[in-house]
């Protein structure tokens, strides 16, 4: 018989009446006087429930040289009494441990590949949604239903949209830089003339009317403010009933915003007077074309489409092979540039809706704003996460010029006459000058301050931006 503690003979042997288990008995004794329990299966147990059992006595002789020190026998017995106790405690915690351990890592391994197959189902869903084709909407104008996907545009669109090519393109090159329009100098000297509350919390986009008087500011509680520069206060409000506001521009003195739900809706004052639908999910972007009124919008649903602003109709809705993440129309409105999650940037022929180029990035993050030049020739691009605005040549179908401007940035703007450049980001307002008689860059003015949003005002003569936190900060020469 062995004791099932110490694992030795038991001089004085007893059976436990609940787990039938042989112990030493001052060890079973000391055990059930600190903890109350067998040791083996942990139930209740007391030392009436210990059965004494009878063995042949083995005596032991007693060393002569320790019948001297009885205290330092005693002393070492019930040390190691104390050892045989906590070393069959720690092998009892040890198993609970390895038992608890397996189950945490077999149900870490079931939650992993249940992961694994949502996110395949995802992926799938998502390529099954770029191939898909929509079913018509309604239209907010005059309710009645038309199909648009995939078709080209009716033929007094595309005139009206050669007649604008014709007209800028012919006097584009011809055209000098007003008289009164900001000079390095002007620019060198700007300061922050106006620095307003957070009117517009969560917003992260800046539109400016033609009169650069109104900012258009989007915000996080499904609304969209107007913004007076010269009153410096908020003029209105547009509601626009559920979801957040991710785009918006001036369609004249109308204001035009992209929401979440994928509506693009038309406010004339503050109310609502149209409401355009046909993106799978989010609307994230808007734009005018040079005309003055077609309109196109891109989704996260890989797809773009153009609206007749004078019928309040959608004309066309074509899906590319890539996310979509920005988009800008040529000045001569020829071209619409589509920025991807990718890095690429695809040039669509407007009139055809055809893929006639793209530009491939060494950057993989997705391409967060474009901006033409008013010369149109160059177009400046900047991708998430990254310093550098790069700039590309049209003519030449290639990259012309990277400039790092060693900070983060989140938009970019040319003003009318092509030779100013700003850019913004998280803690960064910065312009760049190229100088065309000696065909050099410089950088006439850089502010350390936060922006997520920027435009050029009226002349040149100020750069308006939007911070963080939804205020609007104008830069301008001091009077």
């Amino acid at each position: 018989m062995l004791c099932a503690i110490s694992g030795e003979a038991p001089q004085q042997p007893v059976a436990s009446r609940k787990s039938g288990n042989v112990y030493e008995k001052r060890l079973i004794e000391q055990y059930i006087k600190e903890n109350g329990t067998d040791p083996v299966n942990g139930e209740e147990l007391t030392t009436d429930d210990l059965l004494d059992l009878q063995q042949p006595r083995v005596v032991r002789p007693r060393p002569p040289t320790q019948t001297s020190i009885p205290a330092l026998l005693a002393t070492f017995q019930n040390e190691w009494d104390a050892v045989i106790l906590e070393t069959y405690q720690l092998r009892q915690q040890l198993s609970e441990t390895r038992q608890e351990l397996s189950t945490a890592l077999y149900y870490n391994d079931a939650a992993e590949k249940v992961i694994v197959r949502l996110q395949k189902e995802r992926d799938a869903a998502r390529d099954a949604l770029s191939r898909v084709t929509i079913a018509p909407a309604t239209n907010g104008a005059n309710g009645e239903a038309m199909q648009v996907d995939g078709q080209p545009l009716p033929e007094a669109v595309v005139e009206r949209i050669e007649q604008t090519q014709q007209r800028l393109s012919s006097t584009r090159r011809k055209r000098p830089v007003p008289e009164d329009w900001a000079t390095p100098e002007t620019v060198q000297g700007f300061e922050e003339t106006l620095a307003g509350e957070a009117v517009a919390p969560g917003g992260h986009f800046l539109a400016m009317d033609d009169t650069s008087d109104l900012v258009l500011l989007g915000s996080a509680d499904s609304s969209a403010i107007v913004f007076s520069l010269s009153e410096n206060k908020v003029t209105h409000t547009l509601q626009c009933g559920g979801g957040s506001v991710l785009d918006g521009l001036w369609w004249g003195n109308r204001a035009v915003v992209a929401l979440s739900t994928g509506a693009v809706k038309v406010f004339e004052g503050e109310h609502e007077i149209a409401t355009l639908s046909k993106h799978a999910g989010a609307a994230t972007t808007v734009r005018l074309h040079p005309c003055g009124d077609v309109l196109a919008s891109i989704g996260v649903d890989r797809s773009f489409v153009l609206y007749d602003l004078q019928t309040l109709t959608p004309l066309t809705q074509q899906y590319t092979d890539k996310d979509l993440s920005s988009a800008a129309f040529h000045p001569d409105g020829h071209l619409l540039a589509l920025g991807t999650s990718s890095g690429d940037i695809k040039l669509f022929d407007v009139k055809t809706l055809e893929n006639i180029h793209t530009f491939s990035s060494s950057v993989s993050a997705p391409v967060t704003a474009l901006s033409f030049s008013e010369n149109g020739t160059w177009l400046a691009t900047i991708s998430e996460g990254q310093s550098t605005v790069t700039i590309w040549d049209l003519r030449k179908t290639a990259q012309l010029k990277a400039i790092d401007l060693g900070v983060p940035l989140t938009s970019v703007s040319w003003d009318y006459t092509g030779q100013f450049l700003a850019a913004c980001g998280p803690s960064c307002v910065a312009v760049q000058h190229y100088a065309k008689s000696s065909k050099a860059w410089s950088e006439p003015f850089r502010k350390a301050t936060t922006a997520q949003d920027l435009g050029w005002g009226a002349n040149g003569q100020k750069l308006v931006t939007v911070s963080g936190d939804g205020s609007v900060v104008v830069f301008s020469a001091a009077s």
